[in-house]
């Protein structure tokens, strides 16, 4: 930088790349700077941004200490004698601690870290989702007497526990949490979601009586942690490292690189990330753990001993950072991977199949329930009832003591190069109006009786409503939700889903598709349940005044005011220009073709004999096999593809040389099992076979096994190939 004019220009290339985290994954892979940037100013003396760290040691209710660990750069050209002052103020600024000043020497352009700690406080009012209370530490950087910086750090006083045998506890409280996966982007922007967006997200999840979300799966935007802190809710952030299946496009790629000259690059850039991710949340009392991955087991048997090592040096690693709070691997239902951390999240079928690991541990995915607004009234618990020592006929059994909590699959529907199908599998849709799976869960946990739902009738007039009265600030940083719903003569909401289009009359207000945008019920920006939402923001403050129309329907007329920012000026401010909505081609469809789906997937079984359990029938080795448990009538597996996959051909693999018969059967998208290819029992021996189905569009399917006389019950393998569908 030079004095004067100066340009400033960043240049983002998020295309794929071998060396770089996430190789792998299923959600929409948005590019650009999409989160809030700023550029400061400071004096030569300094605290770079992030650059406080504090703990609270010898906490108890009655008393805590707060330490502050402080970075003081020097990018001057002399030496500087700096006085480091710390003072802990409360919610209502008011000073309950003056930490003892601390004099450093810092040479130029370097950086000394200063340690203070304050003497007990007296029964601080302790962090936790029902009571979220934050102190700030107000640290001033003193050269000559002369002030030359002020940093603010929020922070909250609060212990945390993790135990084998007993769950997680919280303030000394045993807490068995209850929380939601969320993806950060959104309909029509993506994942250049506002600050206000984000604290929505947040509301919306606590207001249904969950007290944790997880941050699937990568680094949010660092205003995440801040809204959970304020809000009140337990967050678990994750790095990139991830990996998935299923898809010919560079992002189903292993998680882990198999070239060995991309592997040091690689792990440089996730331990890169996993410090960054540590350095910005480290103050935030919400934060509970650090996630090191997500189902990482989708690399190549080869590589498997690099993605231990790995692990393993992450967990170092945040043990090093952070020593106060546990690295977490989650997704680690396979692969020999969940011993490798301090506690441990598993996905889907790992609910039933590791019972009293004796590690901390959660499930960190259960449910996965596709559907389309307004959906089911009900939970979707998919695994949870088949943990052993459960009762499958009580529901919560498997709330056992030595699991620390469950988070559903998915709070939110995301953008999914899987396609819009498999990426709806949220309690709340793109758009964010919740489905009644949300309610269901809002009734059960905030005790918040569901609302009347809407049926067919007589429309005769539109409805628009917004999220707030105003944007506070024009920076984009801020917007409201816009809330489009259809009624009848009395003002009550129906199912009727016209079309319907909101047109930005007057002021600065900026829709996704600029001013104006158009919902149907047949397109990707829809109206649902005579319901349609999207978000608007503003780059000019003043009013936005906007109208809702419908063919054959009385209007609906709404003002949103901006309140910050420079001011819009009719005739002279220039208005955004349109941008027509194009559906998005994914790179899935560029490389057509069938392939293989199946590999260690979540696998399911109607019983499970000792040391035989479901899992073996996709793991790639046809010498191990699932078998059913003496007795089981029923004989069936069920490989969850994690996809919905247009199905043309199984390969089956049995125990041994025999003449098995079986059913194969593909469950639809209304949940029904249709039988898609049948051998009977003596119609063929060989050990492995492989079959054409008839072509069945699913995300299960079901083996249903007959076994002869003298034979071992089992399967072995079961591979699926066909087309991922993504309409």
């Amino acid at each position: 930088m030079r004095s004067g004019r100066n340009v400033v220009a960043v240049k983002v290339n998020n295309e794929w790349q071998p060396t770089i985290a996430p190789r792998a994954g299923e959600h929409v892979f948005s590019g650009g700077l999409y989160r809030d940037v700023w550029l400061v100013a400071t004096d030569a003396v300094h605290v770079p941004w992030t650059g406080t760290r504090v703990t609270t040691p010898d906490l108890s209710a009655a008393s805590g200490k707060a330490m502050v660990e402080t970075e003081v750069r020097n990018d001057g050209a002399a030496a500087a004698a700096v006085t480091v002052r710390t003072v802990i103020v409360d919610v209502a600024g008011k000073a309950v601690a003056a930490l003892p000043d601390r004099q450093i020497a810092v040479a130029a352009g370097e950086t000394v870290i200063a340690r203070q700690t304050s003497a007990p406080i007296v029964r601080p009012r302790l962090w936790s989702p029902e009571t979220p209370t934050l102190y700030r530490a107000v640290t001033t950087l003193l050269v000559g007497g002369r002030p030359r910086d002020r940093f603010e750090t929020g922070f909250g006083f609060r212990w945390i526990e993790w135990t084998a045998d007993r769950g997680f506890s919280l303030n000394g409280r045993h807490r068995y949490f209850r929380g939601a996966n969320v993806h950060q982007d959104q309909a029509g922007w993506g994942d250049a979601v506002t600050n206000g967006a984000i604290e929505r997200d947040v509301r919306l999840i606590k207001d249904a009586g969950f007290d944790l979300i997880r941050g699937s799966h990568y680094p949010h935007d660092p205003h995440f942690a801040e809204a959970t802190d304020r809000l009140g809710m337990l967050f678990l952030p994750e790095v990139p490292f991830w990996g998935t299946a299923g898809f010919k496009n560079p992002w189903g790629a292993s998680a882990y690189p198999t070239d060995p000259a991309d592997r040091a690059a690689f792990d440089a850039n996730v331990k890169q990330q996993l410090a960054e991710l540590i350095r910005i949340n480290r103050n935030h009392p919400s934060v509970i753990a650090w996630g090191l991955d997500n189902e990482v087991f989708f690399s190549p048997k080869e590589t498997m001993p690099e993605v231990r090592r790995l692990l393993r040096e992450e967990a170092a690693l945040s043990r090093q950072l952070d020593p106060t709070r546990p690295a977490s691997v989650d997704g680690a239902q396979r692969g020999e991977i969940d011993k490798l951390g301090d506690i441990v999240g598993y996905n889907g079928d790992g609910a039933s199949l590791f019972p009293n690991p004796g590690i901390p541990n959660f499930v960190a995915e259960y449910g996965s329930t596709i559907s389309d607004r307004p959906g089911d009234y009900a939970p979707g618990w998919d695994d949870l009832p088949n943990t052993p020592g459960a009762d499958k006929g009580r529901e919560g059994s498997w709330r056992l003591p030595w699991r620390s909590g469950e988070v559903i699959w998915a709070g939110f529907d995301h953008g999914s190069i899987a396609g819009k199908r498999f990426g709806g599998m949220g309690m709340i849709d793109y758009f964010r109006l919740p489905k009644r799976q949300y309610y269901w869960y809002r009734n059960a946990y905030a005790h918040v009786a569901p609302p009347a739902w809407p049926v067919a009738g007589t429309p005769a007039a539109l409805r628009l409503t917004a999220s707030s009265p105003t944007i506070a600030r024009a920076d984009g940083t801020d917007d409201v939700q816009l809330i489009v719903s259809v009624v009848d003569a009395a003002g009550k909401r129906l199912s009727n889903s016209p079309p319907v289009r909101l047109v930005i009359e007057s002021g600065p207000g900026e829709l996704p598709t600029g001013r104006s945008i158009d919902f149907a019920p047949d397109s990707d920006i829809e109206i649902r349940d005579g319901e349609a939402a999207i978000a608007m923001r503003s780059w000019q403050s003043g009013t936005t005044r906007l109208r809702a129309t419908s063919p054959g329907l009385k209007d609906a007329v709404i003002e949103v005011r901006t309140l910050q920012g420079p001011p819009f000026r009719p005739g002279r401010t220039p208005l955004v220009a349109d941008r027509p909505y194009a559906p998005f081609q994914d790179a899935v469809q560029d490389r057509p073709g069938d392939e293989a789906f199946g590999l260690n997937n979540p696998s399911f079984a109607s019983s499970s004999a000792p040391d035989h359990s479901s899992r073996l029938v996709n793991d790639g080795n046809a010498d191990s096999y699932w078998a059913p448990a003496a007795g089981d009538a029923a004989m069936s597996v069920t490989v969850d593809l994690e996809r919905v996959v247009e199905i043309h051909r199984l390969q089956l693999g049995f125990p041994q040389v025999a003449p098995y018969g079986f059913v194969a059967e593909v469950q639809d998208g209304q949940g029904v099992w249709r039988k898609r290819v049948e051998q009977v029992q003596g119609q063929d021996s060989a050990r492995t076979r492989s079959l054409a189905t008839d072509a069945g569009v699913g995300r299960k399917v079901r083996i249903r096994l007959r076994v002869p006389a003298g034979a071992v019950a089992g399967l072995s393998e079961l591979r699926i190939t066909g087309t991922l569908r993504t309409d």
